[in-house]
């Protein structure tokens, strides 16, 4: 099999918002979009913000839940974090001993993280040394 691209598609119910907040606070590019979804460039992938039709595809009346977290490696998590609270973005900074962290939400309440690229490379690196 040869993958050619591969991405993400967000649901949301605040779609209009959240365009707005991927492209003016998250700076990402806008590839194309219509009225019903805005992809854009994701860092080398693509992420696609739709409109929510997840209860389409439901066999039951199950509960809609998010368990996800979009993941971003910078290397200056604490100067972003402090730039996205200047925005009036609330964001959960925390250091640990495996790294730094920062956690905030989309407008219609996706999970986004920050991560320290540095402390990540070096997990990757002690596994690989084990």
């Amino acid at each position: 099999m040869k993958i050619d691209r591969t991405g993400l598609i967000l649901y949301v119910k605040a779609y209009k918002e959240c365009v707005v907040f991927y492209a003016e606070n998250l700076n990402l590019t806008i590839l194309f979009q219509n009225e019903d979804l805005t992809c854009f460039d994701f860092f080398g992938t693509y992420l696609m913000v739709e409109k929510e039709d997840r209860k389409d595809y439901l066999e039951d009346n199950s509960e809609l839940k998010n368990y996800s977290c979009l993941r971003i490696n910078i290397d200056n998590v604490k100067t972003i974090s402090e730039q996205l609270k200047q925005q009036n973005i609330k964001v959960d900074y925390q250091e640990h001993s495996w790294g730094k962290v920062a956690k905030f939400k989309d407008p219609d309440g996706n999970l986004i993280a920050f991560k320290d690229e540095e402390s990540f490379a070096k997990q990757i690196e002690d596994y690989n040394i084990l």
